[in-house]
């Protein structure tokens, strides 16, 4: 008989598996503690978004608050890398230990190679490929001016508009034969061969044109995968349920972006090896799952302001059934019809998200912007107060000197007085 949980005992056990259940370390933030956190979580979103910051920084900020960002590009950027560049939930950080797992199931060729002609793409890819085994890494111009390839761009082409040195470069990605060395600070990926990015340990043995060797077909008619494919994903989800501590199948294949049936048949081998144990949660209908791993706080004490592209809130279905939280990132939604902001976060007080905030953090000002402030029901008296101290901890984080807060939403008077009484003592200390 599966155990029964309450859905505040579902709520801290998954605070707790993202490292959101505790409070923020006294002392300075170390190298070491910005890995452990990222080993917790398993990946890192990346997206070019930077309105506030660049994604990937803001959600190790939630976990430990006023940290170097510089840390992240040693742990991305200096042997032996903690942290590489690959598709997972989308283009994320990944822990190396997931590269060859992650390459046996990912699939991803929208924004590469494929579309190109052959003939072309095949010189390209020589080409490519010779310059980065004797070269430093490169930005994709870089790469396009020393092979020398030309072409008329069409103006008329919407999207990303890529050149076809850019489309190859980014097929070579997907395939795990280019890595990313690093990324400058437009943001652009600098491209390597992926072995000078894989830690000894990881790297794989590919053929004459350096694609890492695929999986062996299966000779099974009846066995659409082969075992390593098996054991691949097996090793995906129970990363997954994790970093979940409690889910379902759908919340641990979305987490690396898995295909959903194989992701049952992993989880049920799973259950069967004690990895994972089915469990009820009040007022949740889908079969759940706990990870043997997964402990239940006595209280969840976090506060946190959480990205749009955090790993709390990757699935929107979750986390409504979680917190009663239902969320949606409006950025390509018309300004006119924007329910709460361009760019809002949730808030984050024990184990209840209470607010959301559309910030903006306006560099040439100094000024975190924000642009409205509205609480959820049943928010604590004191969320105003919280949300004040947590926006002055981002904003002196972010190195900006002033909280601003306009007159739009239910809770931006409470909170303009809160940031207004706190102004002077923190302006003392900054």
């Amino acid at each position: 008989m599966s155990a029964s949980l309450s859905l505040s005992q579902a709520r801290r056990i998954a605070l707790k598996a993202q490292g959101l259940a505790g409070v923020r370390p006294a002392q300075p933030v170390s190298a070491r503690v910005v890995g452990r956190t990222f080993a917790q979580l398993q990946l890192v979103q990346i997206d070019s978004v930077n309105v506030i910051s660049r994604s990937h920084f803001l959600p190790f900020f939630s976990r430990l608050g006023d940290y170097d960002r510089s840390i992240l590009a040693t742990l991305a950027g200096t042997a032996p890398r903690k942290m590489m560049e690959y598709w997972a939930h989308e283009a994320s950080f990944i822990r190396p230990v997931h590269f060859r797992d992650l390459l046996v199931w990912q699939n991803r060729q929208w924004v590469g190679s494929s579309g190109l002609d052959p003939v072309l793409r095949d010189s390209l890819e020589e080409k490519i490929l010779a310059l980065l085994a004797r070269s430093r890494p490169l930005t994709a111009r870089q790469v396009k001016d020393r092979v020398g390839h030309e072409e008329e761009k069409n103006r008329d082409e919407w999207g990303w508009n890529w050149s076809a040195v850019k489309r190859t470069l980014e097929g070579l990605f997907e395939r795990g034969v280019v890595g990313a060395a690093s990324r400058n600070e437009q943001f652009e990926r600098r491209y390597c061969l992926v072995e000078a990015v894989l830690p000894p340990a990881q790297r794989i043995v590919g053929d004459r044109t350096g694609a890492p060797c695929p999986p062996a077909v299966s000779t099974d008619p009846e066995q659409k995968y082969t075992a390593g494919q098996r054991d691949a994903m097996d090793r995906l989800i129970e990363a997954a349920a994790q970093a979940h501590g409690i889910g379902t199948v759908r919340c641990f294949a979305d987490y690396f972006r898995l295909p959903a049936k194989e992701a049952a048949r992993s989880v049920a081998g799973l259950v069967e090896k004690g990895t994972l144990a089915p469990v009820t949660v009040s007022g949740w209908d889908a079969p759940t799952y706990l990870h043997a791993g997964a402990t239940i706080p006595r209280k969840a004490r976090g506060r946190a302001l959480l990205s749009p592209f955090d790993s709390l809130v990757f699935e929107r279905r979750r986390l409504e059934q979680l917190f009663n939280f239902h969320y949606r990132l409006e950025i390509y939604t018309p300004a006119e019809k924007r329910k709460y902001g361009y760019y809002v976060l949730p808030f984050l007080l024990g184990e209840n998200i209470v607010a959301r905030v559309d910030l903006k953090a306006e560099r040439a000002t100094g000024r975190l912007l924000v642009r409205g402030a509205f609480a959820e029901p049943d928010a604590p008296a004191d969320t105003a107060a919280e949300l004040a101290q947590e926006l002055e901890l981002m904003a002196r984080w972010l190195g900006l000197d002033d909280v601003v807060v306009l007159e739009n939403g239910d809770l931006s008077p409470a909170l303009a007085r809160e940031c207004a009484s706190s102004h002077v003592d923190w302006k003392r200390h900054f």
